[in-house]
């Protein structure tokens, strides 16, 4: 039976784990964190492809039944009087749902056939052409058939079988916050969230203690990620000119023990997710420009690369080959956004042009443009493909 090692059990990290442990691998995934996280911010699924994967794993009706509402997002001024407002649709896609439960199900999914290593991660790699030497930082070395980096933008597997993260991440100018993320109490009905910009700045209220987002154009800051006290000094300097809930929001921010800032940046893999032994799927391959597409890429890219894997037979060189060529297709989309200068734009008036964009034809267009670009992708039906082909043990 081949062995394989996903690093990360967030979204893309288990959904490979799924497939590949459905088409007869022996799956090890392994993770930084202690524990599954709870909460998180809200992700979304766009379309019949997303909606068709999920199907496929057997987790649609539960990913539903644990939907959040769809929440329209109203730019506000001072005052809290309406300027622009950002539709649900836009904002939630056709299903949208708390990272943390979606993750929950994945594991949930998961955990009875595949082994969670949570507190620990990859050290070294050594691929030797026939499997793949990994050393721990906790747990005893052990050798694979290949090793699957599914552990974000700041992936360790990718710094260990390519090269250095400034070879492979590009700094867009923003920076993204979320705060007090670990609060589950969204509205599972549809609602109106509040934003309010100066230029090159956005706050998003959650409401008194509860989540809250912000979003800022910046150069390439140096600070320790984890770090929270560091993180918090940046934000409450940031913002600290801002009016409207803002002085509010600064101060619950003193009380949030979770908090996570990240630069908005774009992976470019120039079209080759895959090394040796070694594979990438999700923002350690295709990035994280905050523009919508980021968890339906991963769970796409998973199916993708389990699907090739089972289809080869034993031939990972040829599956890694399809697999790259199919995503760099599909992945173009993350290649093209960037969430921040439209949510923050630098200069008054690109402010005033945003909320007029909001209400215009054009953003419709958009919408309409979005959907497509996530169902831009012919899938296989590997699950039936591969009914009557004998697996390589």
């Amino acid at each position: 039976m081949r062995t394989v090692l996903i690093s990360g059990a967030s979204i893309a990290g288990p959904a490979l784990a799924y497939w590949l442990h459905r088409y007869g691998f022996s799956v090890t995934v392994v993770e930084r964190a202690p524990a599954l996280r709870a909460g998180g911010q809200a992700v979304d699924f766009k379309g019949k492809t997303h909606l068709k994967v999920l199907e496929r794993m057997g987790i649609l009706d539960e990913v539903r039944a644990r939907r959040t509402g769809t929440t329209d997002m109203a730019f506000v001024d001072d005052n809290g009087r309406e300027l622009g407002l950002m539709s649900g649709e836009f904002t939630g896609g056709d299903l949208e749902i708390l990272r943390g439960d979606l993750a929950e199900i994945m594991y949930d999914t998961t955990a009875a056939t595949v082994e969670y290593l949570f507190g620990d991660t990859i050290t070294d790699l050594h691929d030797t052409g026939d499997s793949v030497a990994v050393r721990f930082e906790h747990n005893p070395p052990r050798t694979f058939d290949l090793v699957l980096g599914a552990d974000g933008i700041h992936s360790r597997v990718r710094k260990l079988a390519f090269g250095p993260e400034a070879d492979y991440v590009k700094h867009l100018g923003y920076y993204y916050c979320v705060a007090g993320a670990s609060d589950t109490a969204t509205p599972r009905e549809r609602a109106t969230g509040y934003a309010h910009n100066t230029p090159g700045k956005l706050a998003i209220d959650g409401g008194p203690k509860a989540q809250q987002m912000y979003l800022f154009a910046a150069p390439e800051l140096d600070y320790p990620r984890n770090d929270p006290a560091a993180q918090r000094r940046i934000i409450t300097e940031t913002f600290a000119d801002m009016t409207w809930h803002a002085p509010r929001m600064l101060t619950d921010l003193a009380d949030f023990d979770d908090i996570h800032l990240d630069s908005i940046s774009q992976v470019r893999m120039n079209g080759t997710y895959t090394r040796g032994r070694t594979a990438l799927i999700g923002d350690a391959a295709y990035g994280n420009t905050l523009a919508g597409f980021g968890t339906g890429l991963a769970i796409v890219g998973a199916y993708v690369l389990a699907g090739e894997l089972a289809c080869a037979t034993g031939d990972h060189a040829q599956a890694f080959a399809n697999y790259d060529r199919i995503m760099k297709r599909y992945a173009k989309i993350a290649g093209n956004s960037n969430a921040g200068p439209f949510l923050a734009p630098k200069t008054a008036r690109g402010i005033k042009a945003r909320n007029w964009f909001l209400g215009s034809r054009l953003f419709t267009l958009m919408l309409k443009y979005g959907d497509k670009a996530a169902n831009d992708i012919d899938l296989l039906d590997y699950p039936t493909l591969l009914e009557s082909t004998p697996q390589v043990n």
